[in-house]
């Protein structure tokens, strides 16, 4: 392209309160199968009836805010923003303008590109708080109907400025905001439930002119981060098209469809001034103490990027079993109750464990939850919560394969065991016969039966031909059922073929 892109991002997310944003009706985020069952005069916008902020809500922006190293008001205020919709039931949004909540923030996180990762930080502009619309259903029949459900439920709205310069930089940036969210325990942020709406602002402008020279035109309907990534890319190629016939983008409102895969005009895009926005007059100002801001602040629990270096200091884990770790929260919380486990077996009762293996033991324990038990739950549904294994019994069974009393075989069948019903993994060995044998003088005589009973691969290595002994050792295993510790039968076939 011989032009670059200016995007930043506008991402509503509704909030996980037991009640709505001005009211008492039961907060359902918009999930209830029910139409219009938790509604009252307030969500739905009738006469005389006067909206009270939830706390809760204003409590998680400012939670929001603190993780994302905003400041926080002194003072702020709500806002009447007005505009007509169907599912907007009073005329206008209570929402908030020039006294947001928390502003000037950022958000870091790291980008492949060109096969390295690299730094990237999207600056903050502001989270504010609103209430969220109803929703509009179309109907086969042609008619529209409207559920208030929704109408009302905490919103809160935050806005980058416009640093992000790829449609894989503002994939990476929602997605790294929402484990932010998840992490705080302010919202689910399910985009598929659209808990997390996600909105972008693009402008592109030639290599060398001012990067906010471009028209900016908003994207909406991205309810995916794929469709986060592949909208943005699709509506750069389109302006750049544009832009190359030396016609001029216009400034316009723009949905995604993901099924065809292309953008389509929605409306002219408002200004402010459209929306005529003044104070509120039904809420007071507010004030927010620095005290309170403060102790919300030391109550922050430990961050995506903190968990990422403590996982890298702490257990010397690879960057790409960390990250897969930090992102499913739940499962970072099981490998720290497993490595717990791991870390009274290396420390005490006289078996200490160097800091090279203890850090071998960890990754090892990683390597089973991501590539053998992870695929187990995926394919059974099955929460961490409602795993049937135990920290403290995944742990014993990484023991047993670190210190080489199963082979990699048995270990399949002791962890399917494991999984399905929860069994304690030396008993499952036990009632299996599974234990690998790793005494050399039992093994002597199977390794000695095989070197008598093979003399052509006896002769093949010893006139050089390598794979020969592999052969050798594969027989020894037949010949033990698999039980035989594969390093130890090398030893011994090693020493045998070298002295006959």
């Amino acid at each position: 392209m011989n032009y670059r892109a200016t995007i930043g991002m506008e991402v509503h997310v509704e909030l996980d309160t037991k009640s709505k944003m001005f009211c008492s009706c039961r907060n359902g985020m918009g999930q209830e199968k029910e139409p219009n069952k938790n509604i009252c005069p307030v969500c739905t916008g009738q006469p005389g009836a006067l909206p009270v902020p939830n706390t809760k809500a204003i409590e998680s922006v400012i939670r929001a805010g603190l993780a994302l190293n905003c400041q926080v008001a002194e003072n702020s205020k709500f806002d009447r923003k007005n505009y007509f919709y169907p599912d907007l039931p009073k005329g206008y949004q209570i929402s908030q303008y020039d006294q947001p909540i928390c502003e000037r923030g950022w958000l870091e996180f790291n980008l492949e590109e060109g096969g390295e990762l690299k730094k990237k930080q999207i600056r903050i502009t502001r989270i504010h708080l609103e209430e969220d619309t109803g929703k509009l259903i179309h109907s086969s029949k042609g008619e529209t109907l409207v559920d208030f459900n929704r109408s009302g439920v905490p919103l809160m709205e935050l806005v980058t400025e416009p640093d992000i310069k790829s449609a894989a930089e503002a994939k990476k940036f929602c997605e790294e905001l929402r484990l932010v969210l998840r992490y705080i325990g302010i919202s689910p942020a399910d985009m598929e439930k659209g808990q997390m709406r996600c909105e972008a602002n693009i402008s592109l402008y030639k290599k060398g002119a001012d990067p906010l020279s471009g028209t900016k035109v908003e994207l909406k309907n991205l309810n995916s981060f794929r469709a986060v990534e592949r909208g943005v890319e699709y509506e750069m190629k389109r302006q750049a098209k544009i832009l190359d016939a030396g016609e001029e983008v216009l400034q316009e409102t723009r949905g995604w469809n993901d099924g065809e895969g292309r953008t389509f005009a929605q409306r002219s895009k408002e200004d402010a001034n459209d929306y005529r926005y003044f104070p509120e007059p039904d809420i007071l100002p507010f004030q927010l103490k620095k005290e309170d801001v403060d102790l919300m602040r030391e109550r922050l629990p430990e961050l995506p990027w903190e968990k990422r270096l403590r996982f890298d200091k702490q257990f010397g884990l690879k960057s790409d079993s960390a990250e897969v770790l930090v992102t499913n929260k739940e499962l970072a919380n099981y490998f720290e109750a497993v490595a717990s486990e791991l870390e009274e077996w290396m420390s005490v009762g006289g078996y200490k464990l160097d800091d090279d293996s203890r850090k071998k033991a960890y990754q090892l324990a990683v390597n089973y939850i991501l590539t053998e038990l992870t695929p187990k739950m995926t394919d059974s549904d099955i929460e961490v919560s409602n795993l049937k294994i135990t920290a403290e019994n995944f742990a014993e069974f990484i023991k047993i394969i670190f210190e080489g009393k199963i082979n990699s075989s048995a270990a399949q069948v002791v962890l399917d065991e494991m999984f399905s019903a929860g069994a304690d993994p030396s008993q499952v060995i036990e009632e299996k016969n599974l234990a690998q044998v790793s005494d050399e003088g039992a093994l002597e005589d199977s390794v000695q039966k095989v070197i008598d009973g093979n003399a052509q691969s006896v002769a093949d290595y010893k006139s050089g031909k390598e794979n020969a002994i592999k052969f050798l050792m594969g027989q020894v295993m037949k010949e033990t059922q698999g039980k035989a510790n594969p390093q130890v039968v090398m030893e011994i076939l090693r020493k045998k073929l070298a002295s006959d």
